[in-house]
């Protein structure tokens, strides 16, 4: 079985460059972690919150559903070009 999940940073390596700017590693981490944290909002999020599905799908949380918390995945990365489309109600 598969599993996609942010990787974690390898202790033995810097995160910084000589430079002190970020490492490429420490930033592709920075971003997967960005990733997968929910979005929140009210309603559902389809034609209106960008979103990725790519490495794993985003997750919108409708803070707003009438019968409770909605949970939304992002299972395209979008639609004729449409980032904000591709969204699936769980």
């Amino acid at each position: 079985m598969a599993v996609n999940r942010p990787t974690d940073l390898t202790a033995t390596r810097p995160i910084t460059q000589e430079s002190m700017t970020s490492s490429q590693e420490l930033r592709s981490w920075a971003n997967q972690v960005t990733l997968s944290i929910p979005i929140t909002g009210n309603g559902s999020p389809e034609g209106v919150v960008e979103g990725v599905s790519n490495p794993f799908p985003q997750l919108y949380i409708d803070l707003d559903g009438t019968t409770g918390t909605i949970e939304y995945r992002k299972m395209q990365d979008d639609i004729a070009g449409d980032k904000t489309m591709g969204w699936v109600l769980v």
